[in-house]
């Protein structure tokens, strides 16, 4: 026999204490429109007001109630029922962990993020070693266009998170960035064909940048690097959420541990990908599939850009 759901026979707006023995108002409520919900009562507003995550099926607000105001969770596709009672059960043993009222808010907010983080795609376990250099590396340049275009251009570029093959795609330039460790040996690897593919009426550009790191108390560690980029899009509220959106999507989850190890950026080198450069070009032999391949930079040094990246990237968009 299924267990009732603890919205089961509620009225719309009538609330049914969470936990009898809790220290903080965590309320079932069934909302105005019929949808269930989970309320946090509050004696007023937090001020400032904090920012909310936009989830697919949930609705998260702070809304009026009497004797004050609330943070309220309500699922719209009630078809998820069973999962949004796993997620406000653990939102609310989040909450209860809190020092006071607003420390209980601050973390039913951080753990409805998580959900949202880990149901984009987070990893549970965190990024390996190879996927945070790889990322520090995308967001070191995601910075540098933010920094010379402007927010908006730099965060519409940044495709790879979306399932591109190329990591950045702006008017008349593509640019793929690939990280190595400063003492390795000089070879890039290329996951797929489609990721040095020539792109019609664009130029091609590889960008290797050499990412140190080490386990050090000192230095800026992946969340850091996440924290410098993230200040470029959050005075922006238009570009926040297509900046979480595409992060979250790498698989980053700001709670996962990521705390001693530190990444130092080195130096960047540019090469333009056209007719001779070493690839492997489509179509493929009948009966190959999914190709990864390494490439040697000892043999791509003559095609090392003598323009600065930036610059070539700022002439095609001038010829939009």
């Amino acid at each position: 026999m299924r267990r009732l759901d603890p919205w089961h026979g509620l009225e719309p707006d009538v609330a049914t204490r969470a936990d009898i023995q809790g220290r903080f108002d965590f309320f079932w409520v069934v909302l105005d429109t019929g949808m269930p919900g989970l309320m946090l009562r509050l004696p007023r507003l937090p001020d400032p007001l904090p920012r909310l995550p936009k989830l697919k099926n949930l609705i998260v607000s702070f809304r009026p109630v009497s004797g004050g105001s609330a943070f309220v969770i309500a699922l719209k596709e009630k078809s998820q029922l069973e999962i949004f009672e796993t997620l406000c059960r653990d939102v609310i043993t989040s909450g209860e962990m809190g020092l006071d009222r607003d420390d209980a808010l601050t973390r039913a907010m951080q753990r409805t993020r998580r959900w949202y983080h880990l149901l984009r795609g987070g990893k549970s376990r965190g990024l390996s070693v190879e996927e945070q250099r790889g990322l520090v590396g995308e967001l070191a340049f995601l910075r540098d266009l933010a920094r010379e275009l402007g927010p908006a251009t730099a965060i519409e570029a940044w495709t790879g998170p979306t399932g591109s093959s190329k990591d950045f795609e702006l008017i008349g330039t593509c640019v793929e960035v690939k990280t190595q460790r400063v003492a390795s040996k000089p070879f890039v690897a290329i996951s797929s064909v489609d990721q040095l593919a020539d792109v019609e009426g664009s130029i091609l550009c590889l960008r290797v940048l050499n990412v140190a790191s080490a386990v050090l108390p000192r230095g800026e560690n992946l969340h850091d690097h996440v924290h410098n980029t993230a200040s470029f899009f959050e005075e922006l509220g238009d570009l926040v959420e297509t900046w979480e959106e595409k992060l979250y999507s790498t698989g980053y989850d700001p709670d996962n541990v990521y705390d001693d190890r530190r990444w130092i950026l080195g130096a960047a080198t540019n090469y333009e990908v056209k007719p001779g450069f070493p690839r492997i070009l489509s179509p493929l032999t009948a009966g190959i599939e999914h190709v990864r391949y390494s490439i040697s930079l000892d043999e791509c040094d003559a095609f090392k850009m003598d323009s600065e990246l930036i610059d070539v990237i700022r002439k095609g968009l001038e010829h939009e």
